[in-house]
């Protein structure tokens, strides 16, 4: 029996019925750009997170490049970024011509380390972009504090952690602007790239809103230099259709990570912490045999990946920054031993059963 890493087909055969009506609604009505759709995902994503407004843009990177640009970061600013993530985080600050400073992460919980921000602080600095990470939320109570004591702006990437809470709060209502991608693989996946913006902030809203349709919120009425990066109606119909299935998903991941924990052995599983809601985009776990294991659970036909094999500053295009081996000694650590194992809500008990007695053997 083979493992997938994620089986996208399952999570489209339990709704199938759902997805083909709501697709060929679209078709039928020729409603491809904009429309009712795309505002009743907007409104039903918003209510989900606990955020007043939620602006549907067409992916999870243009998510955070726009909000950056609506707080008015751009050349000659700094934003601290964590040094393990997915490069989008980092690159957006490059594209509006901040530069990223990247600051390590917890050995724990892998997300930003708070205790360390403020040595990277400058007077350059004017936000911080918080990750959270394969669906654990990074200390926001800790970052918030900093953030309000340096008045800077905080933009949560929450692109692997869509319904993921602490203290019973959401991720993405706790900052200033929480972004989200809807990539095909993500916990609320779209057919195709699609992203969103959820503030509480009616000037950020406004201002999303305008870069990401051309500067304009009336059609030639452009008001700044904007950009197109629209909510594709087709993806949103797909979003609204599977998102009332979110939370049934979600804990169908949650007992899925219970099998991994009360099954694996010698290796490093993930933690959640007590006041956290870990919603396990990814089932990461660590050993000093990761390529062993690796070259096993391969050679038994079950998926795996590394999520991510280079702390960001010790990639190529980071390279004119200057950093060395030791400058990041936790992400270091991380990116050699972190293997990301199969999980999605379809996943059986013996499914995990087989993982866990390969990495074992």
């Amino acid at each position: 029996m083979s493992v997938p890493f994620v089986d996208l087909k399952a999570q489209y055969e339990s709704i199938k019925e759902e997805i083909d009506q709501a697709m060929a609604s679209v078709i039928n009505q020729t409603a491809f750009i904009g429309g009712d759709v795309i505002e009743a995902f907007e409104s039903d994503f918003a209510k989900y997170v606990g955020a007043s407004h939620c602006i549907g843009v067409a992916n999870g990177t243009d998510a955070i490049e726009i909000s950056l640009k609506a707080l008015g970061i751009g050349e000659g600013d700094e934003v601290i970024v964590p040094a393990l993530t997915w490069i989008s985080t980092a690159g957006a600050v490059n594209n509006v011509g901040a530069e990223p400073i990247f600051v390590d992460v917890s050995a724990d919980e892998r997300t930003i380390n708070p205790e360390l921000i403020e040595g990277k602080i400058s007077d350059k600095t004017k936000a911080i972009v918080p990750v959270h990470l394969y669906g654990l939320p990074a200390r926001m109570g800790q970052i918030m504090a900093i953030a309000k004591k340096h008045n800077l702006k905080v933009i949560e990437d929450c692109a692997q952690a869509h319904g993921a809470e602490i203290d019973g709060k959401r991720v993405g209502t706790i900052g200033d602007i929480g972004t989200f991608s809807f990539y095909p693989g993500k916990n609320l996946g779209a057919y195709g790239d699609a992203g969103g913006i959820v503030t509480n902030d009616e000037e950020l809203v406004k201002t999303c809103r305008m870069l990401s349709n051309h500067g304009q919120l009336k059609k030639h009425n452009h008001q700044v230099i904007g950009r197109n990066s629209r909510l594709d109606t087709m993806q949103a119909a797909i979003l609204k259709t599977k998102l009332p299935h979110i939370e049934k998903w979600t804990e169908a991941r949650v007992q899925v990570a219970k099998w991994y924990e009360n099954r694996l052995a010698d290796v490093i599983k993930p933690i959640t912490p007590a006041n956290m809601r870990h919603v396990f985009h990814l089932y990461v776990i660590q050993s000093e045999k990761r390529n062993e294991l690796m070259a096993k659970l391969k050679e038994e036909n079950i998926g795996c990946a590394i999520h991510y094999p280079t702390p960001l500053p010790h990639l190529n295009s980071y390279s004119y920054k200057g950093h060395s081996k030791g400058d990041f000694p936790v992400a270091e650590k991380l990116c050699s031993e972190i293997l990301s194992l199969p999980i999605f809500p379809e996943m059986e008990e013996q499914q995990v059963s087989m993982v866990s007695k390969v990495i074992a053997s």
